[in-house]
């Protein structure tokens, strides 16, 4: 399953093994990730695509006003989060 912007995605390895993320962005093998609470928009994480479980649930709203905008807050990320299944 491929892992796109916008994606909701579920840690596989490392200390946050098991949380669900929102792709805000993506670079080469890397995906930047936040949920709005631990891992902020302005300091998402850096994680490789194969540590990875894309759950094929994508926000239109966060690529919507990615697109348009170009950045996105933590609360619209934990709401995100919250529709499409997260919480």
């Amino acid at each position: 399953m491929e892992i796109l912007v916008g994606s909701m995605v579920r840690s596989k390895a490392g200390r946050d093994k098991g949380d669900l993320f929102i792709v805000i962005a993506r670079d080469g093998e890397y995906a930047y990730l936040a949920n709005g609470e631990l891992r902020k928009v302005d300091s998402p994480k850096k994680k490789k695509l194969k540590h990875l479980q894309g759950s094929g649930k994508i926000s239109e709203f966060i690529v919507n006003k990615l697109e348009t905008v170009g950045k996105v807050t933590n609360s619209e990320v934990r709401k995100a989060l919250a529709e499409i299944g997260g919480k």
